[in-house]
């Protein structure tokens, strides 16, 4: 055989036993999933909170429901105008971190990465 022949690199030991089903695959995408469960009900607190306290404090204060402005009733304008861009905001984010999460956890098992499963446990070292 010639020396030309390149032998294929060889691989992490990650992606290694997560191909063989060697129940690391299985810790692996719990702690992924894990992770994503936590940061989707981190977001789904800070939206439902500001959320849930908007009729809340239109009861404790009468004179709020009944306010105008712009000819238009506050309640109306709290929950159909302003909610938006707070709904907006925290897709956004929330997707953001998602697949920054699902890339550090591809760069983890092609062995890419820096040895750390998610990219805010990396920067919270520094």
């Amino acid at each position: 055989m010639s020396a030309a022949v390149a032998r294929p690199a060889p691989r992490p030991h990650a992606a290694r036993d997560v191909d063989e089903s060697t129940g690391v695959r299985e810790v692996y995408l719990r702690s992924l999933l894990r992770v994503q469960r936590r940061l989707a009900l981190g977001v789904l607190g800070v939206v439902a909170l500001p959320l849930a306290a908007v009729p809340v404090v239109f009861t404790l204060v009468p004179a709020l429901s009944s306010a105008r402005v712009a000819g238009l009733p506050l309640p109306w304008l709290l929950l159909g105008v302003a909610v938006h861009p707070l709904l907006l905001a925290a897709a956004a984010w929330y997707v953001r971190r998602v697949e920054r999460m699902e890339a550090d956890f591809t760069d983890l098992l092609s062995g890419d990465g820096d040895g750390y499963p998610c990219s805010s446990d990396r920067d919270s070292d520094r």
